[in-house]
């Protein structure tokens, strides 16, 4: 398939575009500036309307018709396809307009900030430890409570730093528990934070929540004991309260932190091994559909993690792909995902995951194809094939990872030949080592998966201590920018010239 093909403007992604640019750009910029870019939306619509119905106004005077295209140098079966696109383009301004408008975290005390002293609410997500022992939660606020015996109702997202002595018992009640925290309000890198002082558990959480928290404290207890352990359930479960706080340091100097966070790599191991198991008994399609409702469970388990979920839906729309209800399209299955999520829980579209996420894949699809094309043939696909992987997705990131972390590693562009599938290895190992240690035969990989780790961690070691780059953001952004745009260029001149030598071989 051709670059051109693969990267044909489609309605779904017109849409996908105008939603990123409504809720990214034109939400947060002047009124005026957002009138005049739909107006010019909405006249080029009409303009293209206006051509596309040329055909059937002057159907029976072709070389009118004919005149007209030739002019406007525009393929008559271009234009219909056109106005469709930009249609699509508005429409998804208007969605992601309205998408960051419902993600905004208005939080509302009903009282003045200064006089809060304790909360109530739900805990959104479960209880993470922090590095100085304490635990992090969001709260959505029910009621606040101040000074002089001061009660109201409230509502909002905020995160709440419980102390150390309540770690271990907000972990045994976990996500959907209601809590009333005493302390007071302050600034950090989450923004507005109450610092608790004491804990109060006003009311456990759903059955069903209970029972996916007694699960996960169940997986917990087997794997703690392991120095590995805590790789091990950052990795399958994104739990990385028992992360060694050194080797998460490591990663991230290294530019790799994204292999601890759950993502669409871990997703991709943990399907690949379901639809292994599952395609000889039940055949192609049938292991797919069951794969999916294993994957919906394992979320749930999880807990919500945009990258996570952005995984997720893709493969559920993969699915329905080779069922034959969605076209077999990447870049549209991606689009039809980023829509799909922001408009259901645009809240993630705000989050560094997200959007990193969606990056990474994106530079995937365009650049590190267009890599792949104009390398094939020059080195061995084995090597290339994960290389041109990194390559997309780093140019994809520089920018953002720039701009949040003060630096980015180009070191881990080829780290990551020897990171992912020793990372892949030990997701399948840890897996195979959690069924024997149902039948206390763990004993048997207990040492090899030991050796992994510590391979693992001097491979981030010595990558870590190589150079990286500190430069503007701007500067970083530029650049990345115009390797890609080079690379798809390079890769459209290429084919163009294969497609001429073609009838010629």
């Amino acid at each position: 398939m051709g670059s051109i093909n693969r990267l044909r403007l489609t309605p779904v992604l017109c849409s996908a575009f105008g939603a990123s640019a409504g809720f990214y750009i034109l939400f947060h910029a002047p009124f005026v500036a957002i009138v005049s870019v739909l107006i010019i939306l909405l006249v080029l619509l009409c303009f293209f309307r206006v051509l596309s119905s040329l055909g059937v106004l002057f159907q029976n005077d072709a070389q009118i018709l004919m005149n007209t295209h030739a002019a406007l140098n525009i393929k008559p079966q271009n234009l219909r396809l056109t106005s469709v696109c930009v249609a699509a383009f508005v429409i998804g301004i208007f969605l992601g307009l309205s998408a960051a408008n419902a993600g905004r975290n208005d939080v509302v005390f009903g009282i003045s900030e200064k006089n809060v002293t304790a909360a109530e609410g739900v805990l959104l997500d479960d209880p993470r430890i922090v590095s100085n022992g304490s635990a992090m939660a969001t709260l959505y606020l029910q009621r606040c409570a101040g000074d002089g015996g001061l009660r109201a109702s409230s509502s909002g997202e905020i995160t709440v730093f419980f102390p150390k002595v309540n770690a271990e018992k907000l972990k045994q009640f976990g996500r959907g528990t209601t809590v009333f925290a005493e302390g007071s309000l302050r600034y950090s890198s989450y923004g507005l934070s109450l610092s608790a002082q004491s804990l109060h558990i006003v009311k456990p959480a759903p059955q069903i929540e209970r029972i996916r928290t007694g699960i996960r404290l169940k997986l917990n207890s087997r794997f703690e004991e392991n120095n590995w352990g805590g790789l091990a359930l950052a990795l399958l479960l994104g739990v990385r309260d028992n992360l060694d706080p050194d080797f998460t340091a490591l990663y991230r100097k290294a530019g790799l932190s994204y292999i601890l966070a759950l993502s669409g790599m871990h997703l991709a191991i943990l399907t690949a091994l379901i639809t292994f198991l599952l395609k000889r008994p039940l055949g192609l399609k049938a292991s797919v559909i069951a794969g999916s409702a294993l994957i919906i469970l394992y979320c749930i388990l999880v807990g919500p993690m945009p990258s996570l979920n952005r995984s997720a839906l893709m493969y559920i729309l993969g699915v329905i792909a080779i069922l034959g209800a969605l076209p077999k399209n990447s870049m549209s299955i991606l689009s039809l995902s980023f829509l799909i999520q922001i408009i259901i829980t645009p809240a993630d579209g705000n989050t560094l995951s997200f959007i990193l996420s969606y990056s990474a894949l994106l530079g995937i699809l365009i650049t590190g194809q267009a890599f792949s094309f104009l390398l094939s043939g020059k080195i061995p696909n084995f090597i290339l094939q994960p290389l041109s992987l990194s390559v997309g997705a780093f140019l994809a990131t520089a920018g953002i990872c720039s701009y949040t972390f003060g630096f980015i590693s180009p070191a881990g562009i080829f780290a990551d030949l020897l990171i992912v599938p020793l990372t892949t290895v030990f997701m399948i190992g840890s897996i195979i080592w959690l069924f024997l240690d149902f039948f206390s035969f763990s004993f048997l990989l207990s040492l090899p998966l030991s050796l992994l780790y510590r391979l693992m961690e001097s491979i981030a070691s010595v990558t870590g201590n190589l150079p990286g780059i500190s430069a503007s953001p701007v500067l970083i952004l530029g650049f990345s920018v115009f390797l890609s745009v080079l690379m798809v260029i390079l890769e459209s001149l290429r084919r163009k010239t294969l497609l001429t030598l073609q009838p010629f071989s």
